[in-house]
């Protein structure tokens, strides 16, 4: 099955970033354009193919294939937007290495200290002692939430720009050539 993403617009420059001095081909895609792509083809279940269409208000004077044009920027940002989250990915888990061995060190000076103090002589000890073990295991918070919960979500997001950058693309415009 297909998901179909439909986008509007007048002409075909309000699908760029303005601000953006590329040629046509490598130019990014305008801010709101890509949201509204991306949000349109999360809708859309995984295992279905995407393709885009773009309906154009006026023909463009200055572009001899509109198609070729938006298929080939479609592909280059998504592609680029994919090749980006994959070194997102490859600097969290370098962060949560850094964050399992600091954390995990900590926790063991934490564990070390604690065998330290003496069992139960005093109040004071007690709670030192069992502080030290709960300040030791929050030491161990960023990198379990960086190993459980944050890396799967880049890598979903990457996978739906890789989709994107190979959807077929269709430009059909409102006025004649």
């Amino acid at each position: 099955m297909t998901g179909l993403i439909e986008v509007k617009v007048m002409e075909l420059n309000q699908l760029f970033n303005s601000m953006d001095p590329s040629p046509f081909h490598e130019r990014d895609l305008d801010h709101d354009a890509e949201e509204f792509i991306v949000s349109w083809a999360q809708e859309h279940p995984q295992q279905h193919e995407l393709k885009l269409v773009v309906h154009l208000a006026k023909h463009p004077a200055d572009v001899a294939d509109a198609r070729k044009l938006v298929a080939d920027s479609v592909a280059h940002y998504f592609d680029y937007r994919a090749a980006m989250t994959l070194r997102e990915f490859k600097r969290l888990m370098r962060e949560g290495r850094a964050s399992l061995v600091i954390g995990l060190l900590f926790l063991g000076l934490c564990q070390f200290i604690a065998t330290l103090l003496a069992p139960a002589a005093a109040n004071w000890q007690t709670v030192a002692r069992e502080g030290l073990t709960i300040i030791g295991w929050v030491a161990m918070w960023k990198p379990l939430e960086i190993y459980l919960y944050r890396w799967w979500p880049l890598l979903t997001l990457r996978k739906l720009y890789q989709s994107l950058s190979r959807m077929p693309v269709e430009v059909h415009c409102s006025t004649p050539t």
